[in-house]
């Protein structure tokens, strides 16, 4: 058990993080910020509007998940907006929109696996999610990625502690500070 947020931060290793690799994707240029963005806060809205309504849940977790909507709800437009600034701007922008969208779709997969602990309905969500993006990318003139970058393989280890390279130099820069003075108060 974690004592504090600074050990939690600071002091896990690398294996002891649980989260998606979508999410310790580099940021790249811009557009890559907001794919990920847009992949991950649509997802993250399903997930929470599911877990605020869902009578299998504790009530705290309930009322944590609907508060959390509403942030998240926020990081979603802004992700919507500029896809859709960047897939009907000009020809460049649209084309590393599509890049990065193409880029990131393999990471997308890990989203829907379950979560141990979690009531939800994993396929719905991804239904769902993929209505919306798609949605989204259509007004963009933009589409799903498909073909070659699409099939190919699909990562999603991030739940059980492996990670991509970028993140584990993201984590020792992270912790650099902290684990080179041990006890420092901040």
């Amino acid at each position: 058990m974690v004592g504090d947020e600074d050990e939690l931060a600071y002091l896990r290793e690398e294996r002891e993080f649980t989260n998606v690799q979508l999410v310790e994707r580099p940021n790249g240029d811009f557009a890559h910020t907001i794919a990920r963005q847009l992949y991950f806060s649509t997802w993250q809205e399903l997930l929470y509007e599911r877990l605020a309504t869902g009578e299998d849940e504790p009530a705290e977790l309930a009322a944590l998940a609907a508060k959390a909507v509403k942030e998240v709800a926020y990081h979603r437009d802004h992700a919507e907006h500029w896809t859709l600034r960047l897939g009907d701007g000009t020809d460049v922008s649209r084309e590393r929109m599509r890049t990065a969208l193409d880029e990131l779709w393999r990471y997308t997969g890990e989203l829907f696996q379950p979560v141990e602990g979690l009531a939800v309905d994993w396929d719905d969500v991804r239904e769902q999610w993929t209505r919306r993006i798609a949605d989204v990318l259509g007004r963009a003139g933009l589409s799903l990625p498909e073909g070659p970058q699409a099939a190919s393989w699909a990562a999603g280890a991030g739940r059980q502690g492996i990670h991509t390279e970028p993140f584990g130099r993201m984590l020792a820069e992270m912790q650099h500070l902290h684990r080179s003075h041990p006890g420092a108060s901040w």
